[in-house]
């Protein structure tokens, strides 16, 4: 079925496939950078070289019976669910420095089982939820419209962690004022607005969906926006950015941006070209749907967030 004409999702024909497929390595050498690999993570972990990543990001699948392209991952027992965390964790451990920071996603089942093996392999510091706002509605359930993100570090005292880089710019309800003077907020684009401190609940992320320029037909993919999240407050510019479960692409992708290197692992030809393809996009393209002017943006500011990509500043 053709697509509507505004749909902006990113597809492949049979001739980019190949052509993308094929500037993707089918395993890890030594000294390879910002690289979306084609290969199973389990193959390819083991041989990393040892603490040489400063950030773990890692997207694995959930414990439920689904799809990913020519190949699917099928429901197991929480007990086979378990050994397949410690599995890929004991693969990536030995690369890890000791000043690296880990996020790990789940939903909400499977979170119950990673949490409690994060906590036994490192320090673990926080679990944030992000309210995905997308989802069919349950007659015999409440919609799942919530999933986690595990952090945890692999030193009890000594990571990054850069809250100032992950400021969320929101809309103020009851605007105080000094002498008339607005109080730690300002007015912008016609919104009156405040930075704020980031929390362990994100309500301003948005899944991808037809219309954002960042969407594929990936069943699983994950917002640029929130991985631009754990990237700038997990490590610096020129740190090294691991993702074994790499979908699409999405943390290649706002690696490239965010000025990060990168080592992703892909078992899915398809998604290693797609991944590819958005690399090539993003560099002539490097912007974040909803992170502009130094700061995250609330859902349904746009208009001064366009103010503040016009004036190329920080004003708050």
């Amino acid at each position: 079925m053709p697509r509507a004409a505004r749909n902006r999702t990113i597809t492949l024909g049979e001739d980019e496939l190949h052509r993308y497929a094929a500037l993707c390595p089918r395993g890890y050498s030594r000294g390879l950078a910002d690289a979306v690999i084609h290969a199973d993570a389990f193959d390819v972990l083991p041989g990393l070289p040892d603490k040489s990543i400063d950030l773990l990001i890692v997207d694995p699948p959930y414990n439920l019976s689904k799809t990913y392209g020519a190949s699917s991952f099928k429901k197991m027992s929480d007990g086979g669910y378990a050994a397949f965390t410690r599995r890929w964790l004991e693969a990536v451990r030995h690369a890890l420095k000791d000043t690296a920071s880990v996020y790990v996603c789940s939903d909400w089942r499977s979170s119950m089982v990673i949490g409690g093996i994060l906590d036994e392999y490192f320090t673990l510091r926080n679990r944030i939820t992000w309210q995905r706002e997308k989802g069919r509605g349950a007659q015999k359930n409440w919609k799942n419209a919530m999933e986690d993100i595990w952090f945890a570090t692999v030193s009890p005292k000594n990571y990054t962690f850069h809250a100032d880089a992950v400021m969320t710019r929101r809309r103020v309800l009851a605007p105080y004022r000094v002498d008339g003077a607005p109080k730690d907020w300002a007015e912008q684009g016609g919104e009156k607005l405040r930075d704020t401190y980031p929390s362990n609940f994100w309500d301003d992320i948005t899944v991808p969906y037809w219309s954002m320029p960042e969407n594929t037909d990936h069943p699983a993919q994950k917002p640029e926006k929130l991985y631009a999240k754990l990237i700038l407050a997990g490590s610096n510019p020129g740190d090294l950015v691991l993702d074994p479960f790499a979908g699409s692409g999405s943390c290649a992708v706002v690696a490239k941006k965010l000025a990060r290197g990168f080592l992703c692992v892909e078992r899915e030809e398809a998604y290693c070209a797609l991944a590819q393809k958005r690399l090539e996009t993003a560099e002539t393209n490097p912007a974040i749907q909803g992170y502009a002017g130094g700061v995250f943006w609330e859902r349904n500011t746009l208009a001064a967030q366009r103010k503040t990509l016009i004036e190329g500043q920080r004003t708050l």
